[in-house]
C-alpha cells in the first residue's frame, strides 16, 4: 500500500553531490509491461482491508431484518416444533423453519455474506507497516573522505600502505562527503584520543535508537504502552542490560512487553527481525481470538549497528574494509496485524523469504576474529561475492513463485528442461537458464547498499534499469553502508524523494539484504 499524501512532509534527505532524479530531460517514465495477475492481487488486498467493514455492515443488516420478524413470531408454536427427539424429525423441522417469514431470501443472503467474509478474515492474517523512521546524524558527526583518513592517521597504528589502501577503497566506495561517524571516534580530528569504551558505545546507541523510536511511534500514532513486542537487532554491540531493556526503560513500556535482542546476524538482520515480529503478531492473534477480526497486536522493530567499539586497529587488508565502508545509522519500524489499522497503514507485507548457507565458505566469508597481532575486527573473505550471488539466487528462486506471473515462471521451467535435454544430447553450446524479469512483478527495489560493486552486480544480473537502483546508490552516497538499516533509508528515498520512478498506490516494493552466516533475506511490500 502506498503512503498517504499527508505523510509526504517532514523527512528530508541530507545534502548530496548528485541527484539521480534530476536527470537530463526530466523524470524518466516507467514503462515495464506488467502482469495482469498483479491487478487481481491488488483487488484481493483491497477486499481484505475492507472486509471488516463489510462484515459489520452485513451484521447490522441481518439484525435490522431479524428484529421485526422476531417480534411477530409465535414462540409457543416454534418451541413445540423444536422439541423433536429424532434426527429425521430435526431435519424436517429445520426445513419447516426455512418456510417461516424469518428465513426470507434477503436474510439467507446476508447470512451467507457473513459466513464468507468471516472465513476470508480468518484465513487472512496481514502484517501492516504503520510507519518507519531513520536516523539523521547531527552535523558534528558527519565527515568527508579526507576527514576519515585523518581520523585513521590519528590512531597512529596504520602503515602508509594501509592508509593508501583505505583511500583507494573510499574513492571507489560510492559513499559521499557527509556520512556519519560516532563522536567518540570523530573527536580524533580535534587531537583527542578516540573513545571506544562501552560508555561511549552505549551513548551512540542511545542517541540513535531513542531518536528513531520516538519518531516512529509519533508517525504511527502509537503510545509506547501499546507495544506488545519489541525486537532490536545490532550485530556487534550487545551490552548488559540489553538494548531492549534500554528502550523499555526510556519509554516506559509495559512490563509484559515481550522483548527480543538479536546479534551477530549482520546486514540481513532487519528483515529477520521483521519476520520474527510477524510470527509473534500472528501467533498472538491466533491464540487470543476466536472472532474473525479480533486479536492482533503491535510490534516495534529497531535495526542499527554501533560503530564506536568496532574500529579495527591493525593492518591486515581483509579487516580494513570495515573501517571505510560502514557508517552510523538506524531505523525503527512499527508493525501491526490489527484489522482496524489496515486503512491507515503505509504498507502491507506480502511475502518474506530467508535463505542461509550452511557450508564452511558461507560461514567464514564474514567473520569476526583477531588478526595475527591480536587486534579484533571483522574480516571479509575473497569468496564473499561468489557466496552472496549463490545465496541470492536461492532466495529469489524461492520468492519467485509467490510474486512472478505465470509466464515468467514458465520460461524458467522451460529453460531448465531445455538445458538438461541439451546436456544429454551434446557436450557444448547448452542454452542458458532464463533469468526471470522481476520488474514484471515488482515496481521498486531496495537493494542493500553494501557498496558500489554490490549494487552494480545486482543491477546487471537482475537486468534492472538505473532508476531501479537509484534508491540504493543515493543511500550509499548520502549515508554510506549503515548495515541492516540501509534498506529502510532506501525505502525512505522511494517514499518521499524519487521522481524517476515515483511511488503510486498499489506499487510493490522488494527489499533484499545480505548478512553474515551467510544469509540473504528478502521481503515484498
Amino acid at each position: 500500500m502506498a503512503p498517504q499524501e499527508a505523510q509526504t512532509m517532514g523527512m528530508r534527505r541530507s545534502g548530496s553531490e548528485t541527484d539521480f532524479s534530476e536527470a537530463e530531460g526530466g523524470p524518466r517514465e516507467y514503462r515495464v509491461r506488467k502482469s495482469s495477475l498483479i491487478g487481481l492481487i491488488n483487488w484481493s488486498h483491497v477486499f481484505t482491508v475492507y472486509s471488516p467493514h463489510i462484515f459489520v455492515a452485513a451484521l447490522v443488516a441481518l439484525i435490522a431484518q431479524l428484529v421485526p420478524q422476531l417480534i411477530s413470531l409465535d414462540f409457543d408454536s416454534i418451541k413445540s416444533n423444536l422439541s423433536i427427539p429424532t434426527v429425521d424429525e430435526v431435519v424436517a423441522t429445520i426445513q419447516s423453519l426455512r418456510e417461516l417469514p424469518i428465513f426470507n431470501p434477503a436474510i439467507e443472503a446476508t447470512i451467507v455474506i457473513l459466513i464468507v467474509v468471516g472465513w476470508v478474515a480468518r484465513m487472512e492474517n496481514p502484517i501492516y507497516l504503520m510507519a518507519f523512521s531513520t536516523f539523521k546524524a547531527p552535523e558534528s558527526w558527519k565527515v568527508t573522505h579526507e576527514d576519515l583518513l585523518n581520523i585513521m592517521k590519528a590512531q597512529k597504528v596504520f602503515t602508509e600502505e594501509s592508509l593508501a589502501f583505505m583511500r583507494k577503497i573510499l574513492d571507489k566506495s560510492g559513499t559521499g562527503q557527509a556520512t556519519a561517524w560516532p563522536p567518540g571516534i570523530v573527536q580524533s580530528l580535534s587531537g583527542v584520543p578516540a573513545d571506544r569504551s562501552i560508555e561511549a558505545s552505549r551513548k551512540e546507541a542511545e542517541t540513535v535508537i531513542f531518536d528513531i523510536v520516538e519518531k516512529a511511534l509519533k508517525e504511527a500514532r502509537v503510545h509506547p504502552k501499546e507495544i506488545d513486542f519489541l525486537v532490536i537487532n545490532c550485530s556487534l554491540f550487545s551490552p548488559t542490560p540489553s538494548l531492549c531493556a534500554m528502550v523499555l526503560n526510556k519509554f516506559g513500556m509495559r512490563e509484559n512487553c515481550q522483548t527480543y535482542n538479536l546479534s551477530g546476524m549482520g546486514c540481513s538482520a532487519s528483515l529477520i527481525s521483521i519476520e520474527l515480529a510477524k510470527q509473534l503478531l500472528q501467533t498472538r492473534k491466533n491464540k487470543n481470538s476466536g472472532l474473525p477480526f479480533g486479536g492482533g497486536g503491535t510490534a516495534l522493530v529497531v535495526s542499527t549497528e554501533i560503530i564506536t567499539p568496532n574500529l579495527y586497529h591493525g593492518n591486515e587488508r581483509g579487516f580494513l574494509l570495515q573501517n571505510t565502508l560502514f557508517r552510523c545509522g538506524g531505523a525503527a519500524m512499527v508493525l501491526s496485524n490489527k484489522w482496524s489499522d489496515g486503512r491507515r497503514a503505509w504498507y502491507k507485507l506480502l511475502h518474506n523469504v530467508r535463505v542461509q548457507g550452511s557450508d564452511q565458505k558461507s560461514y567464514e566469508c564474514v567473520y569476526e576474529t583477531q588478526d595475527k597481532l591480536g587486534e579484533r575486527g571483522v574480516v571479509l573473505s575473497k569468496d564473499i561475492v561468489k557466496v552472496a550471488g549463490k545465496c541470492m539466487e536461492k532466495n529469489l528462486t524461492r520468492l519467485g513463485p509467490y510474486v512472478l506471473p505465470f509466464t515468467e515462471q514458465f520460461k524458467v521451467v522451460y529453460s531448465i528442461v531445455a538445458r538438461k535435454i541439451s546436456k544429454m544430447v551434446s557436450k557444448s553450446n547448452h542454452p542458458k537458464i532464463y533469468v526471470p524479469d522481476f520488474k514484471r512483478a515488482v515496481d521498486h527495489f531496495c537493494i542493500h547498499a553494501g557498496g558500489r560493486a554490490v549494487i552494480d552486480g545486482i543491477e546487471k544480473n537482475m537486468q534492472l534499469e538505473p532508476y531501479h537502483t537509484e534508491p540504493s546508490r543515493m543511500t550509499l552516497l548520502n549515508y554510506g553502508n549503515t548495515s541492516s538499516s540501509s534498506i529502510w533509508y532506501e525505502l525512505e528515498y522511494i517514499h518521499y524523494h524519487q521522481k524517476t520512478n515515483a511511488l503510486k498506490k498499489g506499487d510493490r516494493i522488494m527489499q533484499v539484504a545480505f548478512g553474515s552466516g551467510f544469509k540473504c533475506t528478502s521481503a515484498v511490500w
